[in-house]
């Protein structure tokens, strides 16, 4: 099988300086704890007990240089994409005529969840799948997350905006005369843009969810329940699936929309500060059955803490949410759907709206609400499990979905 033509950057390995590894060290064993009894339950937020002993381990055991070499085992590059620093990795296709492939990630995530899809997609042959299928793989690091800091000269990017620098890089950078798109949670809503505005150029795009494009819009954005109370006479599992669903996301909204700089202080030079807020929605959020490490090993929790704090990356990361507030998503077009290009969505059981309870239920839900309007949809899947983290969680079945979105589209 043959691999793709030369690629037109040179790579550049991902290397933490000595210095930065050794200022975290001395940070943690500064911390300073706060009082947290009664918490045993994690009611109150992240409990002391289990964050103390994921810093501890962070300090002594952890080691950032073998992750670093996992992550390294790829290829990574720098770029400047209309004024903006873009970090990304890649995977090259193994197969006759890998189709390009951008997947672009959310908040708390990192390039890295990306990291058990890579290969399958770029290679099906070497997991039993057929070689004509293969994806010329680029995950990048979203502006002002990760390795693509700092962003100084930025401060109001949103997802909207970013979908512009992605068909930028991947049309102008990379000279692909058409591409594929992938994304969850901000990269569902980026994938979704690419797909309104470039529909065109693209074969179609996978996400997760399904959200209109203008979620963050209007007055009241930073309330999961655009302040409706909960409905009277709601069955009782139904009335504890919307609580428990307002629960998860009500602070996460609320801070990141109305004040995410006053928070970026603290988190900024509190490493276990910046652990902890992180840690609280990739344990609410993933479908663990009670323990985030059900998901994430203490190692896997670390890395993805470290792609945040070695690169300062946490307050231009959380403006993405107030930004796409106080930017709000125009239209570049009046068509319907809004979303032209052919759209495949996953579904996953854990982010169930209250009363549904099987995969069918999700699908009938979603066809029968105001967002399936908003897409051209040719391919929706749902699943029993599974979390907001989908292609960490259950990456077999999201590289299924997505093969599936692209079958007879390239």
């Amino acid at each position: 099988m043959a691999a793709t033509a030369r690629f037109p950057l040179e790579p550049v390995p991902i290397h933490v300086p000595d210095a930065v590894l050794d200022d975290l060290k001395a940070r943690l064993r500064l911390t300073r704890w706060p009082d947290d009894a009664g918490n045993d339950d994690w009611y109150y937020g992240v409990s002391r007990g289990y964050l103390q002993e994921l810093a501890d381990y962070w300090l002594h055991h952890y080691d950032w240089r073998r992750a670093e070499a996992a992550i390294n085992a790829y290829e990574h590059y720098r770029v400047n994409v209309q004024g903006v620093p873009v970090h990304f990795m890649r995977r090259p296709g193994v197969g006759p005529r890998p189709t390009p492939l951008i997947l672009t990630h959310g908040w708390p995530w990192t390039f890295w969840h990306w990291s058990k899809v890579v290969d399958p997609l770029a290679d099906p042959a070497a997991f039993g799948g057929d070689p004509a299928g293969a994806f010329d793989v680029i995950v990048p690091s979203l502006p002002g997350f990760g390795f693509s800091t700092p962003l100084p000269d930025h401060p109001d990017l949103n997802f909207w905006k970013v979908a512009d620098l992605w068909h930028t890089l991947m049309t102008g950078v990379l000279g692909h005369r058409k591409y594929a798109a992938g994304g969850c949670d901000i990269g569902a809503l980026v994938t979704g843009q690419l797909g309104h505005k470039y529909a065109g150029e693209l074969h179609g795009i996978h996400i997760g969810s399904g959200q209109k494009l203008t979620l963050f819009s209007g007055d009241r954005a930073w309330d999961v329940s655009g302040g409706r109370p909960i409905p009277g006479g709601l069955p009782e599992p139904a009335h504890r699936q919307l609580v428990s669903l307002e629960r998860r996301f009500a602070v996460h909204l609320a801070a990141h929309v109305l004040a995410p700089s006053t928070l970026a202080y603290g988190l900024t030079d509190s490493p276990v500060g910046l652990l902890a807020w992180i840690l609280e929605r990739w344990a609410a959020w993933s479908d663990n059955h009670g323990d985030v490490e059900n998901v994430f090993s203490k190692d896997d929790l670390l890395t993805h803490t470290m792609i945040f704090w070695v690169n300062n990356a946490i307050g231009t990361s959380m403006r993405y949410y107030a930004n796409a507030n106080r930017y709000p998503w125009a239209p570049s077009h009046d068509r319907r759907p809004v979303v032209e290009a052919p759209t495949g969505i996953t579904f996953v059981g854990y982010e169930n709206p209250p009363g549904v309870t099987t995969t069918e239920q999700r699908i009938e839900n979603w066809l029968a609400g105001d967002r399936a309007a908003w897409y051209n949809h040719v391919n929706l899947t749902a699943h029993e499990s599974g979390g907001h983290f989908i292609p960490w969680e259950i990456p077999d079945r999201w590289v299924d979905d997505l093969r599936r979105t692209f079958r007879g589209r390239r």
